[in-house]
């Protein structure tokens, strides 16, 4: 089921928090809506679903118009990061509770409860009340209980932000799973973008009621429109320096380091610009030498993360190999990898 938002525009108390905003979810396809708190990734979510009335523009499920149509008339299933289970209930009761309300044939039920118990690994689980789960049993509760009346869209706000981050890593994938088995379209809100990138098709990132970029997590990771986007994609985050072009070099502001790349050709002398560099792009390997102090050091197991402050006071961060020789407070002179750098106009956008 293709979902078409079309010059969605939301307000409350008058102040608009989304304007004319278009977007297309392809049938079939986990799309994520990530970005901070307060982009409006929650009221497009609620106004998918039906829970906000919508200002102005269009929400298409398929070829149907379901822009005025109450929650119950859209045929959608929503997780909340609360899972909203129904604490005197059994899990039996709460997956069954759709179909109850619809009046389905008690056989029918039993039929549907056990088999989408099944599919989200909880059929011991469903004699149980909420009370008595974990986090994570909660959430495939939720999940059920969603999936069980067959909806054409399945909606997830913040699934996991209240499970550990073991818990986590499992839901990903069980989420993953469960919606690639169904076949079903699904829209997920989340401010992590490990889970965007781990669990989605495509991402389309928000900053402030707009969407700023749409592509596969891969695209979007290696070629971000602007400087937000590069920001918000990648663990360890990107590195940014401030300078300006000086013939066809970047320059660091102080005068101090210059960095020769070719995406600089061109740009004329004095241009203020960004500099990304991602920690994998700065390390062992490279072809512009880099000279600074070891601030942080971080041991992850199979990597370690390091933290270099340059002699202006700008901090570049490298992720290498676990290795023993390198502490805080030692000087060290790296490589950057200048095919890799990305260049940012002072506005944010890509160069």
């Amino acid at each position: 089921m293709q979902i078409s938002i079309r010059n969605f525009t939301k307000k409350f108390d008058d102040t608009p928090v989304i304007e004319n905003m278009n977007l297309t979810v392809n049938g079939g396809e986990m799309l994520a809506l990530l970005g901070p708190s307060g982009c409006g990734k929650s009221t497009t979510l609620f106004a998918i679903c039906g829970i906000h009335r919508i200002d102005g523009g269009q929400i298409l499920f398929g070829d149907r118009d379901v822009s005025t149509l109450p929650s119950q008339k859209r045929n959608v299933g929503v997780v909340f990061q609360n899972y909203a289970l129904y604490p005197h209930m059994t899990v039996y009761e709460n997956i069954a509770f759709p179909l109850t309300v619809r009046n389905d044939r008690k056989a029918d039920i039993d039929k549907e409860v056990r088999a989408i118990a099944k599919l989200t690994h909880i059929s011991e689980l469903l004699e149980r009340r909420p009370g008595q789960l974990s986090g994570g049993q909660q959430q495939r509760v939720a999940l059920a209980r969603a999936l069980i009346r067959r909806p054409d869209v399945l909606l997830l706000d913040e699934p996991l932000a209240n499970l550990d981050a073991k818990l986590r890593l499992e839901m990903r994938s069980e989420i993953r799973r469960i919606q690639l088995e169904t076949g079903i379209t699904a829209v997920l809100v989340t401010h992590d973008q490990v889970e965007a990138m781990s669990m989605c098709d495509r991402i389309a990132i928000m900053k402030a009621g707009e969407i700023v970029q749409i592509a596969t997590p891969s695209e979007m990771y290696n070629d971000p429109r602007t400087a937000f986007v590069a920001g918000f994609l990648g663990n360890p985050p990107i590195s940014f320096l401030k300078g300006r072009v000086q013939q066809g070099a970047f320059a660091l502001d102080d005068g101090g380091l210059k960095l020769p790349l070719a995406a600089l050709s061109g740009i004329p002398d004095g241009t203020a610009l960004t500099l990304g560099i991602r920690p994998e792009h700065f390390g062992i390997a490279g072809d512009v030498p880099i000279e600074g102090k070891v601030t942080f050091a971080e041991t992850q197991g199979r990597e370690n993360l390091y933290d270099v402050v340059l002699p202006d006071g700008s901090v570049l961060r490298s992720i290498q190999p676990a290795r023993n020789d390198v502490r805080p407070g030692d000087s060290v002179r790296w490589s950057l990898d200048s095919k890799a750098a990305l260049v940012f106009a002072e506005d944010g956008r890509r160069l």
